[in-house]
């Protein structure tokens, strides 16, 4: 079983540390004791006053690294772990607006989520904190150096049925350690200002349009590389008394594939994150993907590559520090809405035997899953249920969320399509499939064409509408956010 004692003293140090300042912050009894001087800093700084902030945070954070022997997740193969770089996180960062209105934000170290997992936690925080669907945002980086989960690419892996109760055994560990995070960060509130801010990093290639082989030669010649890319680097930053940065959430749209050994690292966002921390002492660094699900970081499969592009992401996140940030007005407005994504065609007993009798294991495993869900009689929905969101902070910041995994068009439609500054985080809640863009769904290949089988889905395509319905939503929410907004 997974040891509950040893996450219950790493996440109390974590909030010990920000209430005794070794974390970069002050505790109440030296905020009292160097009040003037604070103000004078603060007023130096162009900050608000001690009370005076408008925005209020709460942070906390889990340790997620396995100690069962749950495998590796991604690739497709059975990844035994052998050791750690370095260990993975769930963070949390919790917002209060002067109004009162909370939202929770969880970045994890994770391949993925499935709809499984996000429900049972949803629920959860639900009736234990009171927030509404709109409020919460459970992400994942991505990172192929993570654990599996329950229910998230269920035939993808060759599991017997031991493998299968570790997932489930570490599955609820974990669900049981982010919960207790979110319950720390919302009893453990702190005065905040947040500014937004923006960097550059070039190290995601599009995949669809760049041989990897080739890309290693192109970059040493100068050669511009092909394709759609979204080298944008969002940061948000949250700075508490004197100007200290509590909290440092950022963004980059690139899968973590860097890494394909079988020990547990958080691939170049956990290098980024664990940079920023030790760069700015007691500053909780949190990352998210963007639309990557079409992007790779090129040249990969080397440690010093994936400590290379770690570096990079985190520069590009000083860089933002640097220059001016522009600052949110507090004021949140959060909207929810699933949207129904259409299957193209749904599998057949006909079409299902060949496949399990073929020779790909995982799409054998898959059919025989299936064939065995028509003859115990189960009718399959034609569409699922897909999660679009959007928290519209102040007059300056949009963060919109979608489900997994969504190629780049889509933070670039968005961004051309909001006048605001607007943030894609493309890996929200739970994964779905590749999500194609029409232009990806018509060009097919494997984020575009027939791949649902391997997300364990009762089809093979999405319907060619599957960026039109998702827009749709997205404007939905979007607005919803807007309605009655001053």
């Amino acid at each position: 079983m997974q040891n509950k004692s040893k996450l219950i003293p790493d996440r109390r140090k974590f909030i010990g540390r920000i209430a005794t300042g070794t974390l970069g912050l002050l505790s109440s009894p030296v905020l009292s004791m160097h009040r003037e001087a604070l103000l004078e800093q603060e007023a130096d700084n162009g900050l608000p006053k001690v009370g005076e902030y408008q925005w209020q945070i709460g942070i906390a954070k889990a340790l997620i690294t396995p100690q069962n022997e749950v495998w590796l997740a991604g690739y497709g193969r059975k990844r035994m772990a052998y050791g750690k770089i370095h260990d993975l996180w769930a963070k949390v960062i919790a917002l209060k607006d002067a109004s009162g209105k909370k939202v929770v934000m969880v970045t994890t170290d994770h391949m993925g989520m499935s709809k499984t997992v996000y429900e049972r936690i949803f629920n959860k925080i639900a009736e234990q904190f009171q927030l509404e669907r709109s409020q919460f945002m459970l992400t994942f980086s991505h990172n192929h150096c993570a654990p599996c989960l329950e229910d998230d690419l269920v035939d993808y892996y060759p599991s017997d049925e031991q493998q299968k109760k570790a997932v489930i055994e570490y599955t609820l560990w974990m669900e049981e350690a982010l919960i207790a995070a979110i319950d720390e960060a919302l009893h453990n509130w702190q005065d905040c200002e947040l500014f937004a801010g923006g960097g550059k990093c070039t190290f995601a290639v599009n995949r669809r349009d760049n041989k990897e082989p080739e890309v290693p030669g192109l970059l040493a010649k100068g050669i511009p590389l092909k394709g759609a890319v979204d080298h944008e680097v969002p940061v948000l930053a949250a700075k508490g008394a004197g100007g200290h940065y509590l909290a440092l959430l950022f963004g980059y749209a690139c899968h973590p594939t860097t890494l394909d050994f079988n020990t547990w690292c958080g691939d170049y966002p956990g290098f980024a994150q664990i940079d920023l921390e030790s760069k700015f002492p007691g500053t909780a660094a949190m990352f998210f993907n963007a639309c990557g699900g079409d992007q790779n970081p090129l040249p990969r499969r080397e440690l010093a590559l994936c400590e290379k592009y770690g570096k990079m992401l985190s520069t590009s996140v000083e860089e933002a520090l640097n220059k001016p940030m522009e600052i949110i007005s507090s004021n949140l407005k959060t909207s929810f809405n699933f949207v129904d994504l259409a299957f193209e065609e749904l599998v057949t007993l006909e079409k299902l035997e060949p496949i399990a009798n073929g020779r790909s294991p995982l799409h054998a495993r898959w059919a025989k899953r299936m064939i065995a869900k028509i003859e115990n009689g189960e009718i399959f929905d034609t569409s699922y249920p897909y999660p679009t969101q959007a928290w519209q902070m102040g007059d300056e910041l949009l963060l919109i969320g979608i489900g997994g995994e969504a190629v780049v068009d889509y933070s670039l439609r968005f961004k051309k399509e909001f006048p605001q500054k607007t943030w894609v985080c493309g890996y929200a809640n739970y994964m779905a499939a590749y999500i194609p863009s029409r232009r990806v769904w018509e060009e097919g290949g494997y984020e575009g064409g027939s791949h649902l089988d391997e997300y364990g889905h009762p089809a093979w395509r999405w319907r060619g509408d599957v960026e039109d319905k998702i827009a749709a939503s997205v404007h939905k929410v979007v607005n919803d956010t807007k309605a009655g907004y001053s």
